[in-house]
């Protein structure tokens, strides 16, 4: 289980233009972080870690810092 997956799932909901995991993943890849539609589809689910250097992307491409994913605060 991983803290991160419910909360990077809201972010990429939040983000405009209804960004799908698929699009997510584009968007990783153009800064060099490989995660496919079905990794981001196992970490948003819980059944996948998150490495740091995919954290530090994932917080990139959503915009906001690696602190508030890891926060559990809604």
């Amino acid at each position: 289980m991983n803290i991160s997956g419910p909360k990077i799932a809201k972010l990429r909901l939040q983000l405009p233009g209804k960004v799908s995991q698929r699009m997510l993943a584009d968007r990783l890849q153009l800064i060099d972080v490989d995660l496919g539609k079905n990794a981001i589809q196992q970490i948003e689910c819980g059944k996948r870690f998150v490495t740091d250097v995919e954290l530090k992307g994932l917080a990139q491409v959503l915009g906001v810092t690696t602190d508030e994913i890891l926060s559990n605060d809604e």
